[in-house]
Formats: structure tokens, C-alpha cells, sequence
């Protein structure tokens, strides 16, 4: 994880708009109502990712043999970037997650 420098001028606001990103499903509400504050941006993305790649792994489940070990792998995985990331936010830092940020960053 590297610590990027990212800005935010909302305070408390950004931080727990930042922290709805690593939430499953609530990611939606930082990336629709915080455009113009770049730390939450940042999270919102990167949990974006994290809520999509939960949803691959839910369709995953119908693959024979794999589906329930990628589900599980992804789960768990899942939930140590999202407590990552809640640890981040917590903290005002702007860490990558490893694979995460790929992705994030070119959406």
C-alpha cells in the first residue's frame, strides 16, 4: 500500500462520506453526491471496485467445482480491503489496495 496525497476541504462530512465507500452498496452515495471533493472521490472508486468485484464473486457461485471456492477467497478478501480501506479513512491517508487501485484509477 502506498500513501497518496489527497486533499479534502469537508472535514467529518468527507470522512464519513469516505467511509460509506467501503460498505458494500453505499459506495453509490459518496460517487453521486461528493464529485468535487477528490479524497472521497478516491475512496469512492476504489470502493466501487471492491462492490463490483463482490458481485462477480456472487455470480461465480454458479460455476461448478471453483464458484464456491472463488466465492469464499473473494469474501474474505473483500472484507480485509474494505477494513483497509476503513482504517484509511480514519486515519485522512489515501492508501492504494493492492489491485484495487488499478482499476480505480481508470474509472
Amino acid at each position: 500500500m502506498t500513501d497518496e496525497t489527497v486533499q479534502s476541504e469537508g472535514g467529518l462530512r468527507a470522512r464519513v462520506m469516505a467511509a460509506f465507500s467501503y460498505l458494500g452498496i453505499l459506495c453509490f452515495v459518496p460517487l453521486l453526491l461528493n464529485r468535487d471533493d477528490e479524497f472521497v472521490q478516491f475512496h469512492a472508486r476504489q470502493g466501487l471496485v471492491l462492490w463490483m468485484w463482490g458481485v462477480l464473486a456472487i455470480f461465480a457461485l454458479s460455476l461448478p467445482g471453483i464458484g464456491k471456492w472463488f466465492f469464499s477467497f473473494s469474501g474474505l478478501t473483500i472484507m480485509a480491503f474494505s477494513a483497509l480501506g476503513l482504517i484509511s479513512v480514519v486515519l485522512q491517508r489515501a492508501w492504494r489496495l493492492p489491485l484495487i487501485h488499478v482499476v480505480a484509477d481508470r474509472l
